[in-house]
């Protein structure tokens, strides 16, 4: 039974402070870090443990994990897992990186985000420029603001050709046709971010072979739909994993639709759907 996992603990504090996030300069308390320590580890040696089939596993914090060495050391040791197919972690990549050297990276990959405003331009696309230079597989993204497009035109022209650059439809903000061309030429993908998509009552692979995970262990479909399947560590869940339908009427997060059938994302991100890079060189 081959399953990817997305892995979201009580970790909610973040080192920046964007304006479009509701957990920017979150500070979370020792007791608080201490619990999120312990239900990741426990997380990891289940992970490592898996004795079904393949494993693939996405973090999502809220806040910023790769700060803390919990995290880096968990993603270096899955990556070393023969079942572990791909272990990946959204970052804003604000950490040092040379952790990275001990990983296998053949399995282990970033989902980058660059926050302007948040860190100076040069340093990030340093620190991205050396991810290529040690041959780790990474993305790049962008929140699509209006704003944000000099700096997204910037980081297209100066990454490395290979890396895929991404843009995010910013929440609440709706895009004219001329808009949207503008960030459609950077990301020939962009189109499938601009709006919403109709979920209801579709097959989704969330809840069969993709499901989410909290740091209690709880299991749900995914992230954005509360029913719970059972619990990861009493193996409760495995009873309930079956294709299903979506029970929300819209999806409009990429870790959501990009699991729905009635889309060819898997087609497009084949062999990088969890870390966001698209088959191939990658769209310019």
């Amino acid at each position: 039974m081959d399953l990817t996992v997305l892995y979201r603990g009580p970790l909610a504090s973040c080192d920046y402070d964007c304006p479009y996030c509701p957990f920017a300069k979150r500070r979370d308390s020792r007791e608080q870090l201490r619990a999120d320590r312990a239900a990741l580890e426990r997380f990891a040696q289940w992970a490592g443990a898996y004795p079904d089939g393949r494993l693939s596993v996405l973090f999502t914090p809220w806040g910023e994990g790769l700060v803390r060495s919990w995290y880096r050391r968990a993603l270096v040791e899955l990556s070393h897992r023969e079942h572990v197919e791909r272990v990946a972690i959204q970052t804003n990549l604000s950490g040092r990186t040379d952790w990275l050297d001990g990983a296998d990276l053949g399995t282990l990959a970033l989902w980058c985000t660059y926050h302007p405003g948040q860190t100076p331009y040069e340093r990030f696309v340093t620190k991205c420029r050396g991810l290529a230079e040690r041959g780790v597989r990474f993305s790049v993204g962008i929140v699509g603001l209006p704003e944000h497009l000099a700096h997204a035109r910037r980081l297209r022209d100066e990454l490395p050709e290979q890396v895929y650059l991404w843009v995010n439809a910013a929440e609440g903000h709706t895009y004219t046709d001329e808009e949207a061309d503008r960030w459609t030429a950077l990301d020939p993908l962009f189109p499938y971010s601009r709006h919403p998509h109709r979920s209801g009552g579709l097959p989704c692979r969330t809840g069969s072979s993709v499901v989410s995970v909290d740091g209690d262990g709880t299991v749900r479909r995914c992230h954005f739909v509360p029913a719970e399947l059972g619990n990861l560590y009493d193996g409760s869940y495995r009873a309930a994993l079956a294709p299903r339908a979506c029970p929300l009427a819209r999806c409009d997060c990429h870790i959501g639709y990009v699991h729905l059938e009635t889309l060819p994302l898997y087609d497009v991100f084949a062999g990088g759907v969890l870390e966001r890079i698209p088959a191939g060189p990658g769209p310019r």
